[in-house]
């Protein structure tokens, strides 16, 4: 019987094709729009990733993300350097800034200052250079999109020039960096650089970012950090998730993908299951002929999910490798797609909707095969 079941089902290769592509263009969609709205989230907190030695962050207590910067006083970073349990704590920077390109055009730009002595802050994947030359003066550490933005016609080099809020800078290492939340180029200099370039006022400290000596739990450590000094201290994955959070809570990111996640699975439902109700309405007197040789309701129910569930499994697959081919080859053509990427439990959340149409699809064609009457076979 699944044999026929499989024959009837190709045999009308119109509808096997439809069945196809509606549930592979809502995989498609779901995977690619999900596989992009989880790496912008990822990208809110692409420095915290970047400084792979900081245990935790301190900050104002006011702020919510690493966008939003109040500055602190340059004393408490010796407070903080004098609470039990911590190894060290270095001082960091965030600041904006205008970057002229060598073919005039002005580009907006991220700064971040880094300790002058152990540069704990900047991304450990070297492309080109060495960023302990940050040590000479006008020193900047140019991330790879950065670099290809202020200098278009250039490979990878250093030594290179270009004006930075009016002052001079000199490209003495490119880094791999995480992919930021903005698109403009991310440049990293000492803290005293930093100061120099942008120039932000009295107080010009945006973070601390310390370490733990290991002696102490590093729950225990924060809150000691809060309670002494006043000021705010999260571990770096508490920092990672609140930046995650304040992009959910405060733009319109999560609602837009998750319309057209929605649309399009209301989409895959409607025509996957108009496409069955079609079918079974084509093959209702081969159905019936089933019937009136004595095959059970529940022979019929098992046919109807092998055709269904073949269509589905194909059209999945056709999709979720459309999904993974456009996140391979997006990101090598253009610069602004690289750190996107398709999570396996979106894939396999896909796998639960496609299934989930399919089911739809069955019962919808189902409704009518259950109930038909054998009888139709013998009328003209």
């Amino acid at each position: 019987m699944l044999r026929i079941a499989l024959k009837m089902l190709f045999g009308d290769s119109t509808k096997y094709l439809g069945l196809v592509l509606g549930v592979a263009f809502t995989t498609l969609l779901v995977n690619q729009q999900l596989g992009i709205f989880l790496g912008l989230l990822s990208r809110s907190g692409s420095a915290i990733s970047d400084a792979v030695e900081v245990d935790i962050w301190v900050m104002d207590p006011g702020v919510e993300t690493l966008d939003v910067v109040l500055p602190l006083r340059e004393t408490e970073l010796y407070r903080v350097r004098g609470v039990n349990g911590v190894k060290w704590a270095v001082p960091f920077f965030r600041g904006a800034g205008t970057v002229r390109t060598i073919d005039g055009d002005v580009e907006a730009t991220t700064v971040y200052g880094v300790d002058d002595v152990s540069l704990i802050g900047v991304p450990q994947g070297i492309v080109v250079g060495d960023i302990r030359n940050l040590r000479r003066p006008n020193a900047v550490v140019v991330d790879e999109d950065g670099f290809r933005r202020i200098f278009p016609s250039k490979e990878f080099q250093t030594g290179l020039e270009f004006e930075l809020n009016d002052r001079r800078a000199i490209v003495v290492a490119v880094v791999k960096a995480s992919p930021s939340f903005s698109s403009g180029p991310v440049l990293y200099t000492r803290y005293s650089e930093a100061l120099l370039f942008t120039n932000n006022g009295r107080n010009q400290l945006s973070f601390i970012l310390a370490k733990s000596d290991g002696s102490r739990n590093m729950l225990k450590l924060r809150n000691d950090i809060c309670q002494q000094i006043g000021l705010k201290a999260v571990t770096s994955n508490e920092f990672k998730r609140a930046n995650v959070q304040f992009v959910i809570d405060n733009t319109g990111i999560p609602t837009s993908f998750g319309t057209v996640v929605a649309l399009g699975a209301i989409v895959g439902v409607c025509v996957v299951g108009l496409l069955t109700n079609l079918f079974v309405i084509e093959n209702l007197r081969q159905f019936a002929s089933l019937k009136a040789i004595g095959v059970r309701n529940s022979r019929i129910i098992k046919m109807v999910f092998v055709q269904t569930g073949t269509a589905g499994i194909v059209g999945w697959a056709i999709g979720l490798g459309g999904a993974a081919a456009f996140f391979q080859f997006a990101g090598q053509g253009d610069p602004s797609f690289r750190g996107f990427y398709l999570p396996w439990y979106v894939a396999t959340g896909s796998a639960a909707l496609a299934f989930f149409i399919m089911l739809v699809a069955s019962i919808i064609g189902l409704r009518r095969l259950l109930f038909i009457d054998p009888a139709i076979v013998f009328r003209g």
